[in-house]
C-alpha cells in the first residue's frame, strides 16, 4: 500500500529564524522525519502548497481537493495547519474511493517538544487503517472534520458539543 502525502504548511513546517523574527513556513521536513523513522512502507510526499492555513483560499482548497480527485492513489495523508485544517476537510468530503487523513502541529517538527511527530505517525496509521473518508488525526484521536474544533485554550481537537 501507498500512501500519498500532501504538504501545505502550515506550524508543522515552520521555521523559527531568531528571537526578532516571526514563524516562516519553511520547506517541508516530512520526508526528513519518515526517512529518520525508518518507515518500512511505500510513500511519495508532495509539496503541494507552503501556506500558514489561516492564509489558505477557497482555490487553494480546491488545487487540494483537484490533486487527490485526480490521482489513482486511494490513501491520502495531508500536512496542514491547525487553523483552518477542518475547512479543508470538509472541503474534501465525498472524492469517492479515497481515505485522506489530514494532520498537523501546534509546534514546529523541528522543535524538541513538538507533537508534529506524533501526530504524523498516527495520522499515518489511520490513513492505513480507516475505511474511505475524511479524518482529522490530532492528538491521539480520529475526527470527522465536521464534528471537532481546535481549542486554543488546551492546545488540542475537541468534539463540537
Amino acid at each position: 500500500m501507498k500512501i500519498k502525502i500532501l504538504t501545505t504548511g502550515g506550524t508543522i513546517d515552520k521555521i523559527y529564524f531568531d528571537e526578532l523574527s516571526t514563524f516562516q513556513v519553511g520547506d517541508s521536513q516530512i520526508g526528513e522525519v519518515l526517512r529518520q523513522a525508518r518507515v518500512a512502507f511505500d510513500y511519495e510526499v508532495i509539496p503541494l502548497l507552503r501556506k500558514d492555513s489561516l492564509e489558505l483560499t477557497d482555490s487553494d482548497r480546491q488545487l487540494i481537493r483537484d490533486r487527490i480527485a485526480n490521482d489513482p492513489h486511494d490513501r491520502w495523508l495531508v500536512t496542514h495547519g491547525t487553523d483552518t485544517m477542518t475547512v479543508t476537510g470538509i472541503a474534501l468530503k465525498g472524492i469517492p474511493g479515497k481515505t485522506i487523513v489530514l494532520t498537523g502541529s501546534m509546534t514546529p517538527v523541528r522543535f524538541r517538544e513538538s507533537d508534529a511527530i506524533f501526530n504524523l505517525g498516527f495520522a499515518l496509521a489511520t490513513a492505513q487503517l480507516q475505511p474511505t473518508g475524511v479524518y482529522i488525526a490530532m492528538n491521539g484521536q480520529v475526527y470527522d472534520p465536521a464534528t471537532v474544533y481546535k481549542n486554543r485554550e488546551l492546545s488540542r481537537f475537541d468534539i463540537r458539543v
